[in-house]
């Protein structure tokens, strides 16, 4: 499968320059990181967390561009019944305008629509509705970073909440799925991911408005290396929390391979993180190497972990919460290679760790 056909507006040279400017992975201001850049990899991910039954499902469509064309990165995998599958697909496709990430019949990923099937075993058909999309115009969540050419990734949660309709076979297990918690994602880039790169996100909180996300990392661009962390919190009135940028608000991120701590802090905010999984019960995922049509072991990657956030405003505590239902990540390609070494496992296997591939 070939990608979509390039919009009319790109024919024109400002559309040309602007195109050429977005294949580079950035965005201007007010610009929508939703659509696809032309990079050598764009990561479509959703995540469904129903907290009166403690599931939580995965579903991840990484993109990728080789020299002879496009494949895709493929997975499912769902908590705690602890199935997985992961595929290499050989067609991929992202959309030019807005979520969509197809590849052949296997995943069709839409704003309001997602259906996998990678086997009789693996499905997933659900509608999305009421959805809560990211709030501002002006910057995504790579925030000022969004705007730099040639980052090894950018990252923008597009979706911070929302309601599924349908269901999910996994394994021997049929999930009905209607009323779960939605949160959706993209992660690009121009080739690869960072040396050691960090993620998160929360919802099943008791507040059921309540979305958290972070993500951090090594980014280069050049002679440009500096290790940044975003950190992104919705409180249950309708107020998003955006912290990250270096110099105005900077976030710090101690992490390992079963600790996630951050603290961030602007002018008016400051927001605490205490995140934390046992490393047994840890998945391992493989991520492309898009020019190679391959994946390797990427990323230590918990899907129920725990997390405590602390948000207060001038100093005054606004809300804290506790989620049970945590996805926890620790990206590092040698440091997941030898934890495969260690288990005796290959990623990809269906059933229990390792883990989906992600994007």
């Amino acid at each position: 499968m070939t990608a979509p056909t390039t919009p009319a507006t790109a024919r024109t040279l400002p559309g040309r320059l602007l195109q050429a400017y977005r294949a580079t992975g950035a965005d201007l201001p007010f610009g929508d990181p939703r659509d696809a850049h032309g990079v050598a990899m764009e990561g479509y991910f959703w995540r469904f967390t129903q907290p009166d039954t403690g599931r939580v499902v995965l579903a991840l469509n990484g993109v990728n561009r080789a020299e002879d064309g496009h494949w895709a990165t493929l997975g499912l995998a769902s908590h705690p019944n602890g199935f997985l599958r992961t595929t290499v697909h050989d067609e991929g496709a992202a959309a030019p305008v807005g979520i969509g990430a197809h590849a052949g019949s296997a995943f069709r990923g839409e704003g309001d629509r997602l259906t996998v099937d990678l086997g009789p075993d693996a499905r997933l058909d659900v509608h999305i509705t009421e959805p809560v999309p990211w709030p501002r115009r002006r910057w995504g969540g790579s925030s000022v970073f969004q705007s730099v050419p040639a980052l090894n990734q950018y990252w923008h949660p597009w979706l911070l909440g929302g309601r599924a309709q349908g269901s999910a076979v996994l394994g021997g297990e049929r999930w009905d799925l209607d009323g779960a918690q939605v949160y959706a994602e993209k992660n690009w880039g121009r080739g690869g991911f960072p040396d050691s790169w960090w993620w998160g996100q929360a919802q099943a909180f008791a507040e059921p408005q309540v979305c958290v996300a972070f993500a951090g990392g090594q980014v280069t661009a050049g002679p440009l290396h500096t290790e940044v962390t975003a950190l992104v919190v919705l409180l249950p009135d309708g107020t998003l929390v955006r912290l990250g940028d270096p110099v105005v608000s900077p976030v710090r991120a101690e992490v390992s391979d079963e600790r996630w701590l951050l603290h961030g802090r602007s002018l008016g905010w400051s927001v605490d993180v205490d995140a934390s999984s046992p490393l047994h019960a840890a998945h391992v995922l493989p991520v492309p190497l898009p020019a190679e049509r391959r994946n390797v072991p990427g990323a230590i990657e918990h899907l129920g972990g725990r997390m405590r956030v602390r948000v207060k405003r001038r100093g005054r505590l606004v809300w804290e919460g506790e989620s049970a239902l945590a996805a926890l990540e620790h990206g590092s390609i040698d440091r997941a290679a030898q934890e495969v070494a260690r288990r005796g496992g290959v990623p990809g296997a269906t059933g229990a760790p390792p883990g989906p591939s992600r994007g």
